[in-house]
């Protein structure tokens, strides 16, 4: 469908505000790559397909690369379900593959089923402090965290902690309704050098992906971080 032809008004308003307000913002700008990267586990979160297609390719001629985007999607599985993922694999692959881009991509694995409770654990605690080395006893939602979550994902390659911390936190705030995990995040991307100033600027940047009210409850977040 042509917007410009059915909804000339309504396209030249949010052109204005995205692309000169929005991107515009005195002092608050992301390099591209990271503003892409917080955009598109945006629309991850708030389960924005259509558009999703339409920024995909921007981001990767913005740099972003194909392992860098498989890796996103990989990870948002912990937060936001298998269910709500799928649509944006298939996305990925559709596109990748559009561009000639051969895949399976090389893998990116870094544990094994022996080691992935050992290794999860260990990267909790760099993100949220050695207290985290015993919270994966308390039931098995918290041993699948250690193990699963930040044990198969966050240890991968494609993306350091701080740009995994980060999608985590768009995945949250744009999904809404998780305020506290949204929270405990922020606080983690701080402690890895992802400061309050940073994600202000990543929530600025994803207000006319997600809309206000998720834009004014992951800024409270922040500060109670």
């Amino acid at each position: 469908m042509n917007y410009y032809e059915t909804d000339p008004e309504f396209v030249k308003i949010m052109e204005h505000f995205v692309l000169e307000e929005v991107l515009k913002v005195p002092g608050q700008q992301l390099p591209e790559e990271t503003r892409y990267l917080a955009i598109l586990a945006t629309l991850l979160g708030c389960q924005g397909t259509k558009v999703y297609r339409e920024v995909l390719p921007k981001a990767l001629d913005a740099g972003l690369t194909p392992v860098m985007v498989k890796e996103m999607v990989y990870q948002a599985v912990d937060y936001l379900g298998i269910g709500r993922v799928m649509p944006f694999l298939e996305a990925a692959n559709d596109i990748l593959t559009a561009r000639g881009i051969k895949l399976p991509l090389p893998g990116q694995t870094t544990t094994t089923v022996e080691n992935r409770l050992e290794k999860g654990v260990q990267t909790q605690a760099e993100i949220f402090g050695e207290h985290m080395k015993e919270a994966w006893k308390a039931g098995h939602i918290n041993r699948w965290l250690a193990a699963n979550c930040f044990g198969d994902y966050y240890t991968r390659g494609g993306l350091d902690l701080q740009q995994r911390e980060l999608i985590t936190f768009c995945f949250l705030a744009a999904q809404g309704g998780c305020e506290p995990q949204l929270t405990a995040h922020a606080k983690g991307n701080m402690n890895l050098g992802n400061d309050r100033d940073f994600l202000i600027r990543v929530v600025l940047q994803c207000v006319p992906y997600i809309g206000y009210p998720r834009s004014l409850n992951a800024i409270n977040c922040i500060n109670q971080a």
